[in-house]
């Protein structure tokens, strides 16, 4: 960590006073925000060198061509550390947690995810363009090894693990001709591989693509497959063919296909990327005893019997496994979501502290009223506390820093022991004189700091101005 921060001296020639440890998706890479004087930037310690290059140089190429990547800053010497440019906080991935959760979407929710799908065919054309593939790691294009990996991947993590009885060799006839299926028309296109809301950041309305570090050459209908069907995100039948739409229409700039021929062929991709999935969950599951991925699996099997209701006659009897996997009760039982619950909240002292209708009473509330009040001078009344006039002001008084400082220390001390007693829920609470300022700002940053650092429900209310959202 020292490493990074003589990095981040060297690019900004200001010393880095704070160092915050950003939460990674299952991956061994480590990232921080490092933040000194005005200039905030993402550093990055990985623990293999050639995965480091391939994202440091396909960034590189990516903004060459106009892409939306982040910029890498500086490299240390020995390549297992760099910082790159700060994108912010919005995930994709958080920013339509409601729709998520809910299974329906909001326009907003849908346009955002729209305009991700409206950017894909770029960087899989225009990324392509003059690229040196032989940076891409571990294999510069995807070929019949790697499918047949992610095939096995799926019968021995997954398949065997439910008990379902098979007769290996027919079942090894159908992956073969699969194979083959897929193998065809590969194109001269960069295949993101991992393109998913997670690793995509929103900056200033744009969607900005990150972790593409396992790129290769390949298929288009990778891609498409592995976002619209991602077996948790739980999108409507007509949001899916939305998507697919937008889709197709961004990629009349690069190609002339068919709807129907499109269609036809991501099918194949849909039902081959829903196997690796399964292998995946199988793998952290079964094996790795960590039950959160298991509880993916009825997601993933609900997108698989949708599918299977035209069956893929040209793979009998792997279609007569799927069959028979999507009847067992046990991989579709929706689990009981036994995480902890934290309720934050902001509100007004003058019309009462939020009650508590869990039953479980107790939790905090914090007086905001201590802070300097952005609320008594005139300029910022028509504002609230998600407003980036009342943030910057906030922020550059300092004093709203030092009292999150403080609470976070005891939030987190709280939701680390409930977690451990396996208590189901909590409430923060945070006043003010209105309503609308400070406290909305805290309970907003309390939120994110909870949703980012623990597997927590976390849902935020802003009382007074009617906002409440999950995330």
């Amino acid at each position: 960590m020292d490493q990074l921060k003589q990095l981040f001296k060297e690019y900004s020639g200001q010393e880095a006073v704070s160092m915050e440890e950003l939460t990674s998706s299952g991956s061994n890479r480590r990232y921080f925000r490092i933040k000194g004087g005005d200039i905030s930037i993402i550093g990055v310690i990985g623990t293999c060198r050639e995965e480091n290059n391939a994202f440091i140089s396909l960034s590189g190429h990516f903004l060459e061509k106009g892409l939306k990547v982040p910029h890498v800053l500086a490299v240390s010497g020995d390549g297992l550390r760099y910082i790159q440019e700060d994108l912010g906080d919005d995930q994709l991935y958080r920013m339509v947690s409601r729709g998520r959760e809910s299974g329906e979407y909001s326009t907003y929710e849908c346009r955002l995810l729209c305009r991700a799908m409206e950017m894909l065919p770029h960087i899989q054309f225009k990324g392509a363009e003059d690229l040196d593939w032989s940076v891409c790691y571990p294999e510069p294009a995807f070929n019949e090894r790697l499918v047949m990996f992610d095939l096995n991947y799926f019968k021995y993590c997954f398949l065997k693990a439910t008990g379902l009885e098979f007769n290996e060799v027919r079942l090894q006839d159908d992956f073969d001709r699969m194979k083959d299926d897929i193998m065809e028309n590969m194109g001269e296109t960069f295949m993101y591989r991992d393109f998913q809301a997670r690793n995509i950041m929103v900056k200033d309305g744009e969607p900005y693509f990150i972790d593409f570090q396992g790129g290769r050459k390949g298929p288009i209908y990778y891609d498409v497959a592995s976002f619209v069907w991602q077996a948790r995100s739980r999108y409507p039948e007509s949001l899916r063919k939305e998507l697919v739409r937008t889709y197709l229409q961004s990629l009349k700039s690069y190609m002339d296909i068919s709807e129907e021929d499109f269609n036809s062929r991501l099918r194949l991709f849909v039902l081959f990327r829903t196997l690796q999935v399964l292998g995946a969950y199988g793998f952290r599951g079964y094996f790795e005893k960590k039950p959160h991925f298991l509880g993916s699996v009825p997601y993933a099997m609900s997108n698989l019997r949708k599918l299977l209701r035209e069956p893929f006659t040209e793979y009998p009897y792997l279609n007569e496994v799927l069959d028979k996997l999507t009847r067992l009760p046990q991989l579709n039982e929706m689990p009981q979501d036994k995480r902890l619950e934290v309720k934050v909240f902001s509100f007004a002292y003058k019309k009462g502290i939020p009650a508590d209708n869990s039953g479980n009473g107790g939790g905090y509330v914090f007086d905001c009223r201590a802070v300097n009040n952005p609320g008594k001078y005139e300029h910022y009344r028509q504002f609230t506390g998600l407003d980036p006039e009342v943030i910057k002001f906030l922020e550059d008084d300092g004093e709203i820093t030092d009292f999150l400082a403080q609470v976070y220390s005891l939030v987190d001390f709280h939701v680390k022991t409930f977690i451990e007693r396996k208590f189901t829920h909590l409430q923060v609470s945070f006043g003010c004189t209105g309503g609308q300022h400070r406290s909305v700002y805290c309970a907003e940053h309390l939120a994110k700091h909870l949703s980012d650092k623990f597997d927590i429900k976390v849902t935020l209310c802003h009382r007074e101005l009617g906002i409440e959202r999950i995330l």
